[in-house]
């Protein structure tokens, strides 16, 4: 990745992590490297996320039952743990995009406002 583009990429507001991988994994399976990939391509390589963060956050959405996994074989002969969304990570998902639209509106309206 050049300079610029690492120059050019913007931080996670804390709290998104999850909504984006929800998301990621709602267009299909994926193993743990694959979201990350998801997310950074879907992003326009804006958002790079770091495995440290991925999967603690991928082992706590299976813990609450809004992924679930299985075990597979990558693309390059690997065992690989792939994961999908339930139907509570459809609602979760659904639910936390509600949310950061309207808020995302909020906001836009408040930083629209002139003095």
């Amino acid at each position: 990745m050049t300079q610029e583009k690492l120059d050019r990429q913007i931080d996670l507001i804390q709290g998104t992590l999850d909504m984006l991988i929800l998301k990621a994994v709602s267009l299909g399976p994926l193993h743990g490297y694959g979201v990350l990939l998801r997310i950074q391509q879907i992003s326009g390589e804006e958002l790079v996320i770091q495995q440290g963060s991925l999967y603690p956050a991928l082992y706590r959405l299976e813990h609450q039952g809004a992924i679930a996994s299985e075990w597979g074989e990558s693309e390059n002969n690997r065992k690989a743990k792939y994961y999908r969304l339930t139907a509570a990570g459809r609602e979760r998902l659904e639910s936390e995009t509600d949310k950061w639209n309207r808020m995302a509106g909020i906001i836009g309206t408040i930083l629209g406002t002139m003095a």
